[in-house]
Formats: structure tokens, sequence, C-alpha cells
């Protein structure tokens, strides 16, 4: 229920961009993955029937979920593992653990900062993967550090490349080549902040960022072989290894 509701949170201020109820546009794109051939326009009706963050409805009282229309499908694919990150460092903390850095792929969840230290060196990897040429390494703790692209994960149909992350309105795979970091207080948060700019792209996704507290952002687009850099607001103030 918590995680539904701060999903539900970012889905209002981001506009839809972020929407844990895409889970019927998915699995008809998990299948389009898999046989390499677009969903057909009357599969991506049927499914966008039963897509839609408002028609997800949370109790705070009763702490219930209510699935409004037929054949919703919930997919938390964009912020489970941020919140499973944060999860596991609460539970390290609680052991006396509290220097402490968890990794679950993309999204980092990092407590204080090893013995001596002011932070934890975090790598940004490159557009082309790995942190080899990083545009950023930075000196982060007590937050959350995510990163989303198409690098590993997509997907070639008719000539035109097609990213994991699902536009919910599209029902496709984002064709925008971009990549973005958000750091914020939780990895949470960061998880699914990620997702949400990389489908609203440059400027909204900056704008959404500067709004949030304690987040800050790097965007990376690719365009016709050309690589640009974007920052929010507050990124600079990011400290780095020196």
């Amino acid at each position: 229920f918590d995680v539904l509701q701060r999903a539900q949170k970012v889905s209002k201020l981001s506009d839809g961009a972020f929407d844990v109820t895409v889970g019927p546009y998915v699995r008809l794109w998990r299948f389009a993955r898999k046989r390499k051939v677009l969903p057909t326009p009357d599969e991506i009706a049927a499914a966008r029937a039963a897509v839609g963050w408002q028609k997800l409805r949370l109790d705070p009282r009763a702490r219930t979920v209510t699935l409004l229309v037929p054949s919703m499908r919930l997919d938390l694919g964009s912020i489970g593992k941020g919140y499973t990150a944060d999860a596991a460092l609460r539970i390290l903390k609680g052991r006396g653990l509290d220097r402490a850095l968890v990794a679950a792929s993309g999204d980092i969840a990092i407590g204080n900062p090893p013995p001596g230290q002011p932070g934890w060196k975090i790598g940004i990897a490159a557009f082309d993967g790995g942190t080899n040429g990083a545009p950023r390494t930075l000196l982060l703790r007590n937050a959350g550090i995510s990163t989303s692209g198409d690098t590993e994960q997509f997907i070639e149909i008719n000539g035109v490349r097609y990213s994991h992350i699902v536009n919910p309105a599209t029902g496709l795979g984002l064709t925008q080549r971009i990549q973005a970091t958000v750091i914020g207080p939780d990895a949470t948060t960061t998880d699914s902040l990620d997702t949400a700019v990389s489908l609203l792209g440059v400027q909204r996704g900056l704008a959404l960022i500067d709004s949030w507290p304690r987040t800050a952002a790097l965007i990376v687009t690719k365009e016709d072989g050309r690589t640009d850099c974007f920052h929010s607001r507050h990124f600079r103030r990011i400290p780095e290894p020196r």
C-alpha cells in the first residue's frame, strides 16, 4: 500500500507519465519483443481501456486498493527495485549497520559513508553503458540514485529502436534515446522519477525534478549521433571526489 501511495503521487505530478497500471501494455510489449512484431492497434486499444492511474483507488483508512475497471494489471517495475533497496537498507540500519550501500541494478540506496570518507563514490554510467568516460562521479550519503535508459534493454522492430520503458500514452516502448539519472532522498523516489523524466523528456522532466525537494537530475540525450547533457537546477550542488 505504501509503495502504491508513492506511485500515485508521482503519477499525479507527472500528469500520468509515470503509471503503475501499465501492466496490460507491458504484457503486450513483452510478447512483441519476443516475436519482434508490434502489437496491433486493436490489441493496444483493448489494453488502453484497462490502463490509467486514475482507475486505481486507494483508501488510506482501510488501506485497501480497488481496481476500477476490468482486466487491470499493476506493474511495479519502475518503482519496486528502489523500494526494495530502501527496505534492505532500513533492515541493515536496524541491525546497527548504518554505513551501507544497497545496489539493486540501476537503483541504489545509500546510508552513511564508509569510515573516514565524506560519501560513497557513485559513477554515472556513460550513454553507451559502463562507467568508463562517465559524465560524473558523485559523492553521496543518505540518499538514493537511479538511472533509466535503453542502453541494455531495447529492441529494433521495422528499423525503429524501442526502449523497454513503455509509454502510457502510446502503449509502445519509448523511441527517444534518453538516459535519466536522478538523485534524491531515497531510492523509491529516484526509481520512480527516472522513469517519469525519461517519458516526459528534457524540459518537462527537469521541471518535475526542480519541483521536488532534495532532488536533482542529469539527463543525457542522443539524436543523429549527437549526445547532449542537461542538468537540473540543484545538480551542480552535489559534491564530486577531489
